[in-house]
């Protein structure tokens, strides 16, 4: 019998922003692949009325196409009120709005949901929760980082966060780090799983260094950092610690609000020749930049299960990650890398240089990487959602 899915959520690439919610979708196209399923995708946008680089992000929220299909995927994109300041809390109802609309469309022309997919608990996972009771099927969210280790600080986003999560029929969970967090903060244990996030090992792979490298005019030693650059990622960690490392280079993947206080560092420090801050990247910039690499550093304050972790692992490139939230879960192994001792300039410093010294071969970090793959986590998510439509 095939099994419709709705999935729900605004991390969802598209032609205007085709890096967003990259983890999202693969877990869809991996899931159905090979399965009965037919699934659909709402991905609610903020509104606005003006295509113009000159409006930032908002412009580019004006760009995204209505509807698109993607990996044989149809995808529509609903327009919902963002309003500044109190987008926090109105965005959920808002966002609901748009979704129901896009899924009683959807009803119209023959797709009924036997599931409701959500992605990241806030805003979306509480807006979902209204789509599904709308449409009188169960729920599901995927709980990923920041939305239960940041926002739940808030006392109202918490409350919505809970009653959504008493009406999941399933939690899913991207690392145990994850999982516990939310049975602290009063979530049904029962109902949580934790299902990690997979790589793609076919499209992440052992490259030539030497190739990618001359491709990037890279010579020495290179460090590679990605990730938004918002503090909580510790770029800032990153650059300090290049400045106590002659002929190393450092590069940065990533753009965010920080990129003109990091510039200043960088020129404050004297290293605009050692490094390079790249802007966003695309999946196929990203592989070159894990082979042209010696190791990826993740300084970050907190995480749910960094993509960039299994994504570098799978590349052959071992990394030097804070011991936060998931990361332990992937950092488990030294073939995989060192999880820091601390978070600060000396610990990266020091594991940083362990691995120069002592740290595995790229055959060694992608045979490790091989347990990573999406096959296992697919089967599971496959099984719990069965049980979930045929109760």
């Amino acid at each position: 019998m095939t099994t419709r899915l709705l999935t729900f959520s605004n991390l969802y690439p598209n032609a205007s922003q085709p890096g967003l919610g990259l983890f999202v979708e693969m877990r869809l196209m991996q899931l159905v692949h090979g399965r009965d399923y037919e699934a659909r995708v709402v991905s609610p946008v903020p509104w606005f009325p003006v295509k113009s680089e000159r409006f930032g992000k908002y412009g580019v929220f004006a760009s995204v196409p209505k509807a698109a299909t993607r990996s044989g995927i149809e995808i529509t994109h609903p327009r919902y009120l963002h309003l500044p300041k109190v987008g926090m809390h109105t965005a959920p109802a808002l966002m609901a709005g748009a979704g129901i609309r896009s899924a009683r469309q959807l009803a119209r022309t023959g797709f009924k949901s036997d599931l409701v997919d959500a992605h990241y608990f806030y805003p979306d996972g509480v807006a979902a929760a209204r789509v599904a009771r709308r449409l009188d099927v169960p729920l599901m969210i995927t709980a990923r980082g920041s939305d239960i280790n940041l926002i739940t600080q808030y006392s109202r986003p918490l409350r919505l966060m809970r009653e959504a999560a008493a009406q999941c029929a399933a939690i899913v969970a991207v690392s145990s780090a994850l999982a516990n967090r939310m049975d602290d903060l009063g979530f049904d244990g029962a109902k949580i799983h934790v299902i990690r996030n997979g790589v793609d090992l076919d499209y992440f792979r052992l490259d030539s260094r030497d190739e990618a490298r001359r491709s990037m005019g890279l010579t020495g030693r290179v460090l590679l950092s990605v990730g938004n650059l918002i503090e909580l990622k510790g770029h800032h960690l990153t650059i300090e610690a290049v400045s106590r490392m002659p002929e190393t280079t450092l590069l940065i993947a990533g753009s965010g609000p920080l990129r003109p206080d990091l510039e200043k560092q960088v020129r404050t420090l004297g290293l605009v020749d050692r490094v390079h801050l790249l802007g966003q990247k695309s999946r196929d910039d990203l592989r070159c930049l894990y082979a042209a690499a010696d190791m990826l550093v993740l300084a970050s304050s907190r995480e749910g299960l960094a993509n960039v972790l299994l994504e570098s692992i799978a590349s052959g490139l071992a990394v030097v990650a804070t011991n936060v939230g998931g990361n332990g879960e992937v950092v488990s192994d030294p073939r995989a890398g060192v999880l820091t001792s601390e978070r600060s300039v000396q610990a990266l410093s020091d594991s940083i240089e362990h691995i120069f010294t002592n740290g595995p071969s790229r055959e060694e970090t992608r045979e490790f990487a091989q347990k990573f793959g999406w096959s296992d986590a697919c089967h599971k998510l496959h099984d719990l959602i069965q049980r979930i439509v045929t109760n």
